[in-house]
């Protein structure tokens, strides 16, 4: 009776180590990152949009063209922060502005314009509008993914509009390398999807 008591007692032991086992071997399969999806497959989740869903590798659907966001610009003047993302696809250079105002989501599509031949003043026309200057100031940045600029720095700007707000015309000047001019226009964040990159292994996620 002894023996059979030392046998079972065995056995008790060795389940009980085989299921801590497998229980650790799940838990780490769980907490474990997962490879890159694609963010278009037909079982991917759409998220919802906020500044926050955007990053190098997301996919910005708009105007029947799917955009892949090669880098972000992270700007910040004070304590107040915005986002400039650089989108691969379409025609031309463009980027989309992402902007929370006092809990309101502004949003501006921006196309990069070379050979304008004008600067900033008090008023400027292009494209036939007249656009007169809303704002201006200076704001240190820092990249993440393709952006064509160093990984930190600091630019200035000065933005402008029409008189109905719906024809944008921005001049930024990273480093001192002189003006960039860009014209946009105002968009809601219904009029687009985002498809957000998933983080690859041992990367945390974007967080803007």
């Amino acid at each position: 009776m002894g023996e059979l008591l030392v046998v079972i007692g065995v056995v008790v032991v060795v389940v009980a180590v085989i299921g801590i086992v497998l229980k650790m071997r799940k838990e780490r399969a769980s907490s474990a990152p997962g490879p890159r999806r694609d963010p278009l497959a037909p079982d991917q989740p759409v998220h919802g949009f906020g500044p926050r869903n955007l990053g190098p590798g997301a996919i910005v659907a708009y105007g029947g063209i799917d955009y892949v966001v090669r880098g972000t610009i992270s700007l910040r003047q004070g304590s107040f922060v915005w986002w400039e993302h650089l989108l691969d696809g379409g025609d031309g250079a463009q980027w989309l502005g992402v902007e929370e105002d006092e809990g309101q989501l502004e949003l501006t599509w921006w196309v990069t314009r070379k050979g304008l031949g004008v600067g900033p003043q008090a008023e400027v026309v292009v494209d036939d509008r007249v656009h007169r200057e809303d704002e201006s100031g200076e704001a240190e940045y820092s990249c993440e993914g393709t952006t064509g600029l160093p990984e930190r720095g600091r630019m200035r700007y000065r933005d402008y509009q029409t008189g109905d707000g719906s024809a944008l015309l921005s001049f930024e000047d990273w480093d001192g390398a002189g003006w960039e001019v860009s014209t946009g226009r105002p968009i809601s964040p219904g009029e687009m999807t985002v498809y957000p990159a998933p983080p690859a292994p041992g990367v945390p996620g974007y967080t803007a």
